[in-house]
Order: C-alpha cells, then sequence, then structure tokens
C-alpha cells in the first residue's frame, strides 16, 4: 500500500490507494465477514443503535446484533429485521444500565464491539465500559469466535467507540491495557478535546497524540491515525480528499461508526478499516450531493451508497 502525501506528511486516502489496500475477499458465506455487536440505543435514541448496525451490514459485516434498552429492542428487532436484537436492563428514564450478562455471550462470539450509538447517560456510559474492561481483564471470554480473519487481533474482539463512550474512558486510561492495540476511536473535535484534556488547537499534531496515549486507532473531521509501529515507513497519518458539508447532520457519525466497525470486522486491520470507512463516509456525501444537493440528505441514506462505492474502489 503506497499513497502520495500532502506538505504536513499525511497520506492521502484516494481511491487508488484504496485499491492498492483492497478489503478482505467477501469468502463463502455470513460467517467469513465477521460479526458486529452495537450496544448503546437509550429508550429516547434508538435510532443511533440502528443506523450504526445497518450501516456495518452495508459494508459487509455478515452478522450484526443490537445490545438496547429492554423496552426498544423488540421495535429495533423489526425495524432490522437482518439483526438480532437483545434487550438490556435499563434505568427508568430508559438509560442502559451497566449489566453485562443478558449480552454475555454475544460479547464472546463478535468479531467487533461498537460501544456508544445512542448511550444517552455519560455515567452509565463509564461504568458500562469498566464492567467490560474488568470482565476481559479478570479472563473473562470476550475475544472473536466468528471467522472473519484477524479482526480481532491478539487478545479479544475490536473495540470501536462512538459518543458517550469516547467521553467516559477518560478515566479508565489507567485500565485500557486490555483493549489496546485492537481500539478504534471515531471523536469529534469538541470529543477530542475531551480525550486529550485540553483545547484541540491543531488537529494534525494533536489525534497521533490521542492515538499514542489510548493505543487506538483515531478518526476525526476526516483524518485518521495510528499508533507508532514497529515498521517506520508504514503511515501514521491520513488525510481524506474528499466529503460535503452535508455530513454535518444528525446520525452522521453514527454511521461512520457503524462503517468502520463492519470493515474492521471483516477483517481488516484498524488503520485500514478507518481509512477505507471514513472516505466511504465521505464518499456517498459526495454522491448524495450530486443526486440531492449538498444539504438535506439524511444519515440513513449515506449507508446506502456504500455497497457500490466499495465495488468502485475495488476494481
Amino acid at each position: 500500500m503506497s499513497g502520495r502525501g500532502d506538505a504536513s506528511g499525511a497520506t492521502l486516502v484516494t481511491p487508488s490507494l484504496l485499491r492498492e489496500w483492497p478489503l478482505p475477499a467477501p469468502g463463502a458465506d455470513k460467517y467469513s465477514r465477521g460479526s458486529v455487536l452495537v450496544v448503546g440505543g437509550a429508550r429516547a435514541t434508538p435510532g443511533a443503535a440502528l443506523l450504526a448496525g445497518t450501516t456495518a451490514l452495508r459494508a459487509g459485516a455478515g452478522k450484526l446484533t443490537l445490545a438496547v434498552a429492554e423496552s426498544v429492542s423488540v421495535q429495533l428487532g423489526v425495524a432490522l429485521p437482518e439483526c438480532g436484537s437483545i434487550g438490556l436492563p435499563e434505568t427508568a428514564g430508559g438509560s442502559v444500565k451497566a449489566d453485562l450478562d443478558p449480552m454475555s455471550s454475544y460479547l464472546d462470539r463478535a468479531d467487533t464491539v461498537l460501544v456508544g450509538p445512542g448511550l444517552d447517560d455519560p455515567d452509565l456510559a463509564g461504568e458500562l465500559l469498566e464492567a467490560m474492561l474488568k470482565r476481559e481483564a479478570s479472563g473473562g471470554p470476550g475475544g472473536p469466535r466468528g471467522s472473519g480473519g484477524d479482526a480481532g487481533g491478539a487478545g479479544g474482539a475490536a473495540v470501536v467507540l462512538d459518543a458517550y463512550a469516547l467521553g467516559a474512558l477518560v478515566p479508565l486510561e489507567d485500565q485500557l491495557n486490555p483493549w489496546r492495540g485492537r481500539l478504534i476511536l471515531t471523536p469529534n473535535p469538541t470529543e477530542a478535546a475531551i480525550l486529550l484534556g485540553r483545547d484541540v488547537d491543531d488537529l494534525e499534531k494533536d489525534l497521533p497524540e490521542i492515538s499514542e496515549r489510548y493505543g487506538a486507532v483515531v478518526s476525526c473531521q476526516g483524518l485518521i491515525t495510528q499508533p507508532p509501529g514497529p515498521d517506520p515507513d508504514e503511515p501514521a497519518l491520513w488525510k481524506i480528499t474528499t466529503g460535503y458539508g452535508g455530513l454535518g447532520t444528525s446520525g452522521s457519525g453514527d454511521v461512520l461508526a457503524g462503517a468502520i466497525a463492519g470493515l474492521r470486522a471483516r477483517g481488516t486491520t484498524g488503520a485500514q478499516a478507518a481509512c477505507w470507512g471514513t472516505h466511504l463516509h465521505a464518499a456517498a456525501a459526495d454522491r448524495l450531493a450530486i443526486r440531492l444537493g449538498p444539504l438535506g440528505f439524511l444519515a440513513r441514506e449515506l449507508a446506502d451508497e456504500l455497497p457500490a462505492l466499495m465495488l468502485e474502489f475495488s476494481v
């Protein structure tokens, strides 16, 4: 995989680079394309989990399970009949509690776990992450059981964090060892500042610090970073070269997180999933802007563009 860079040293993510960095072959069946578990969907915000899960399937993941507030689990299972839907205990207000028991077996089998879309309580999100980390640190199961290539990497399933799960990560920094090296973060600039603990002055300089600090691939505002590795020639910073302002619409971040989670489950590396997913997200906006106009398209329409774009960037 090669690519041209810009003045900052970032490798530009272009269709030609993606063609030189092909996605894993589709495989013979759904089991070969990996399994995604989306954890989120409070009673007031179930659509976020639905958007992320739908996009994971559009990105080619073979199986999907939504773990959401019990009061909305049946409705989401009907809205997306291609998924499995399990109900999680919730507060009186409909926020998801940090009880892993209902989804324990799904955590065992997932190739990628996406946490955050539709969580609406930052404190409970922190308790949820802490419970998941303690489960793995204590030797509990949680690694991939599918056959989606090396999706989980060493030690367990890949973990993608979005929305409230990102801010909840900061107090848990000293507990992150079970996830380091298989973690992907999808912050917006405000969330990036929370992860850093200070204002973000220059994303191209600040995002690598987040990657190194949390041992994570990071996708933010069309920039992707990964922690320094043993190969000095491997890029650590990529930049997306496309995408309309219409991406600033409700649910767009859930679509991005779902695309990255779906690609990661298929057996890509974290960096490849983030570069492909972020480019696909932006290119889908380009397509919709041409067809519908640069503003006013819906986040769910982005997901529908992904299969054709993946085909186009693969030939």
